[in-house]
């Protein structure tokens, strides 16, 4: 993955507390409208980077009917109180829809609440209806201010001592309906949710030849319905956004029966709950059932997933995005002066950005009125360049045109699988074989990696052949960590004999999404857990992040026996508070001597009396079992991306039998910042330490912090990627990173 380069915002932790100190201030943090998965790691965060920075942090339960209510809604936090909830689903806050916070007076009352507390900071999670109430709120404060002082229920010293309000926003919600941020909270969770079913349905279909109507959430997003078809490779997917052309019905059966021709088993057909046709008429999942029951007569189901989408467990991906979001937040709210106006914290590719609230609220807003008024092109549009690319490859890798439509390219492009097996890698896999076809190449499959391709395993790959590959785990082609030096002469052999034009690799310096673990519920115990990932310590660090760990040491950062003491120390003063549990995390390679063994008998030494240890050394287990929701997306839609420009530079060739000698006809694509990016592998060697088999510089190395701020230790905290407010726009022709 093409290498980050350095922000140059560092800052002591003492200049950063200068210049952000939040002595004397008071934070409130409330979750407003549906709950969603990863809400409460958006607390915890705002909470202990709050305290941290030294301001009060206060708790507003149930929402805006809390702060309406004050009293006992409106409490004090300290760090512990934020202790074990980032793995519990929902908010432990509450919310409620609250309607006298519409109203002035309701206002008025919430205003009053706040003021008496000293809060004039307000931190809102919640979806586009809870953010714009917060804006309201914060353009009408210092008249509210002024009236309650004419009543008598504050003096004139409180209205000048509080005279402004600042407010930031986080986007809590399971569809991922707000316009500004490439991810909301709770959105890849509840993915998650939907593939599992999905998955488990395929069994019970595949057995007995049953069509699945799967009904997902989204009354005005179809977000959830179109990247779960992505990620099943589903027959038929329903948008709000883009409903289906005149004559739908019977292009669908004539689909779907195809798909049976093939001797493909089962059929899946996801519908968004707010699915609607190009007249604005409502499709629901019971109609289509009776349309492919009366008019082919197939045994069909119909599954609606309902508030399941919302329940469970938040993925690792929702926490490492709330905690970075509730961090961010604080910062934005300890900048802001008075004319600062209200703002989002949003996620661009892998970067956080703050974006003014008014221009996302009404970009969200455009995306309705647009579908409203029949213009599902400009609602596809509004909704980002994401949601485009997202639509686009479903429909390249569902429809197959017939063979004499397509025009032949009379090139031949292969895909190989390399290095350790990967979730995700099978996706990655079955765009890239599609896509190809679709561009009219003969695609050819390699089996066994470098080796195999030595040995000629080389056969040509139909659209049929890849049908069903997305939700498997592995490598269905078979890989090996063989590397190809001792075999060029035969792979040079075997690429003249089947006249390979291109090739695709997929995988290299091994990554893998798939890491869990889980510590809470056993008093005074420190677990400590062996990640994988060579010497690169993204799975421990990342993963420290998602699970709240106290530490985890990786090879990027050297360390010595005094930081594990002072670990052990800071892990005993922790037994004495509520908090009685700790987690550490140990990359495999990050030390020769400091071994697992090594840190937990020295652990069960210097703990004695105080806490015991256990050890987990995760394994293979790391690369086993079905991909996530995001390995299936990311590796479908940046394996169509591959192919399209492995088709683009195909097309450029000066003429048949010559060959390339261009630096860029052999690049690496992956994400840099906020796009999709590709480099030249030449480029690449300059930035990469072969040795360690890692870039040298991990841009993730700059979340290293957080984990450690959040699990109170002292520590310099990079600000924002730019710290400053962006805009909303279209991006220009540059790729978008988000998934």
């Amino acid at each position: 993955m093409a290498g980050e380069e350095a922000s140059d915002s560092k800052v002591s932790l003492r200049t950063f507390l200068e210049h952000l100190s939040g002595a004397g201030k008071a934070i409130g943090v409330l979750t407003s409208g549906g709950d969603a998965q990863g809400m409460n790691a958006a607390v915890r965060a705002v909470v202990r980077m709050g305290i941290y920075v030294g301001a009060k942090v206060y708790f507003i339960y149930e929402g805006y009917q809390g702060m309406v209510d004050g009293g006992s809604n409106i409490v004090e936090a300290d760090w512990e109180s934020v202790s074990s909830i980032l793995q519990v689903g929902g908010t432990i806050i509450g919310s409620a829809r609250c309607k006298a916070f519409r109203t002035r007076e309701g206002r008025l009352k919430a205003a009053c609440n706040l003021v008496q507390r000293g809060i004039t900071n307000l931190c809102v999670i919640g979806g586009d209806g809870s953010l714009t109430g917060a804006n309201i709120f914060r353009k009408e404060w210092s008249g509210l201010l002024e009236e309650l002082a004419q009543h008598g229920e504050i003096d004139k010293e409180q209205v000048q001592k509080h005279a402004y309000l600042n407010v930031v926003g986080m986007v809590g919600s399971i569809d991922n309906d707000f316009c500004g941020t490439d991810m909301t909270i709770g959105t890849d969770s509840a993915l998650h949710r939907i593939i599992e079913v999905v998955d488990a349905i395929m069994t019970t279909a595949q057995s007995h030849q049953r069509t699945f109507v799967l009904e997902v959430m989204g009354r005005h997003c179809g977000y959830l319905a179109l990247v779960s078809a992505l990620a099943c490779g589903a027959d038929w997917v329903f948008l709000p956004e883009s409903p289906p052309e005149e004559g739908w019905q019977e292009n669908m059966c004539i689909k779907l029966s195809e798909n049976r021709a093939r001797k493909k088993r089962l059929n899946i057909i996801i519908v968004a709950e707010g699915a609607i046709d190009t007249q604005n008429k409502p499709i629901t999942s019971e109609q289509i059932k009776e349309l492919v029951v009366t008019q082919l007569g197939y045994d069909t189901r119909v599954t609606i997933l309902g508030h399941v989408q919302r329940g469970g467990t938040p993925s690792a991906f929702d926490r490492i995005l709330a905690s970075r979001m509730g961090v961010e937040a604080v910062v934005a709210l300890l900048q802001a002066t008075p004319e600062t106006p209200a703002c989002v914290v949003s996620l661009s590719g892998n970067q956080a950005v703050r974006l003014p609230l008014v221009e996302c609220v009404q970009m969200t807003q455009d995306v309705q009125k647009a579908m409203d008024e029949r213009r599902f092109k400009d609602a596809v549009r509004l909704r980002g360049r994401s949601f485009e690319t997202n639509l686009n490859t479903y429909k390249r890798l569902a429809i197959k045109f017939p063979d004499d439509q397509i025009v032949k390219s009379n090139c031949n492009v292969a895909v190989i699988n390399v290095g350790a097996p990967a979730a995700g890698m099978n996706a990655a896999v079955r765009s890239a074989v599609r896509v190809g076809i679709a561009d009219g190449h003969k695609m050819l499959a390699i089996y066994d990696g470098f080796e195999g391709f030595a040995k000629g395993q080389v056969k040509e790959i139909g659209w049929g052949d890849v049908g069903g590959w997305t939700g498997q785990g592995g490598s269905i082609l078979g890989t090996k960590r063989t590397l190809p030096g001792k075999f060029l002469e035969d792979i040079a052999q075997q690429m003249r004999t089947h006249s390979i034009n291109a090739l695709l690799i997929i995988g290299g310096f091994e990554t893998c999404d798939r890491i869990k673990q889980s510590a809470s519920g056993t008093k005074r115990r420190v677990f400590i857990i062996e990640t994988m990932g060579g010497y690169c310590g993204y799975l421990a660090n990342m993963g420290a992040l998602a699970a709240g760990a106290d530490a985890a040491y990786i090879f990027e950062e050297p360390f010595d026996i005094r930081d594990l003491q002072s670990n052990v120390e800071h892990l005993t003063e922790k037994m004495k508070t509520t908090i009685q549990r700790g987690l550490v995390l140990r990359n495999e390679s990050c030390s020769e001597n400091y071994t697992t063994d090594f840190i937990y008998q020295l652990y069960s030494e210097e703990g004695k009396g105080v806490f015991d240890c256990r050890k987990n050394v995760l394994g293979h287990m790391q690369q086993g079992g079905a991909p996530s929701p995001f390995d299936r997306n990311f590796g479908t839609k940046i394996s169509a991306r591959a192919m399209q420009w492995i088709s683009m530079k195909l097309k450029e060739s000066p003429g048949k039998g010559k060959r390339f000698v261009t630096d860029d006809s052999i690049c690496v694509l992956g994400i840099s910042k906020r796009n999709l990016f590709f480099q030249p592998v030449t480029e690449l060697k300059k930035e990469t330490d072969f040795e360690h088999r890692i870039p040298k510089e991990q841009w993730w190395l700059k979340l290293r912090p957080l984990m450690k701020i959040l699990a109170k230790y002292e520590a310099s905290y990079e600000v924002s990627d730019s710290g400053q407010l962006e805009h909303v726009h279209h991006r220009g022709h540059e790729e978008p990173a988000a998934i």
